[in-house]
């Protein structure tokens, strides 16, 4: 398996688009934290699990683990890829993996224009593969944008 030196995560609900990037030793430590972390739509008692994965991510300060993080309304996803942008533009001699949304998949290779290589690989959320780090730092995002988008349709 091919380490990076830092991933990139963007992910979309409805009408929220997220983004989380961190570095390869805060993932390390981050994996063992969010071992029950799910997908939402896969799940029976998806009450319950919300309600313990919120006191998970406040109990192990999940959040403190990314270098940075946001959710937003999906209008404003130029905002979240002009900052991935630059996060690319400044860490231009790094290894960064980069997950996205399959529905921004599109959108996003056009306006980052990066060809799969050597220092950057962008992957369809679709891609991932079960169990890898990579897909559980994925439900990581996942599931905070499924907590902002049922906390805002209350």
């Amino acid at each position: 398996m091919k380490e990076f030196d830092y991933y990139i995560f963007i992910d979309y609900s409805e009408n929220l688009i997220g983004y989380s990037i961190i570095e390869k030793e805060k993932l390390k430590e981050l994996l063992p934290k969010i071992s029950k972390f799910a997908h939402y739509r896969q799940l029976r008692h998806k009450r319950a699990y919300i309600q313990s994965i919120k006191k998970i991510i406040e109990k192990e300060k999940i959040k403190d683990f990314f270098i940075s993080s946001k959710i937003c309304e999906l209008r404003e996803n130029m905002g979240i890829y002009s900052t991935i942008l630059e996060f690319l533009r400044k860490h231009e001699n790094c290894i960064i993996f980069i997950s996205i949304d399959n529905t921004q998949y599109t959108a996003f290779r056009k306006i980052v224009n990066i060809a799969d290589g050597n220092q950057t690989v962008v992957k369809k959320e679709s891609e991932l593969i079960a169990g890898t780090p990579e897909y559980r730092a994925s439900l990581v995002l996942d599931t905070m944008l499924t907590i902002e988008r049922l906390w805002r349709k209350k």
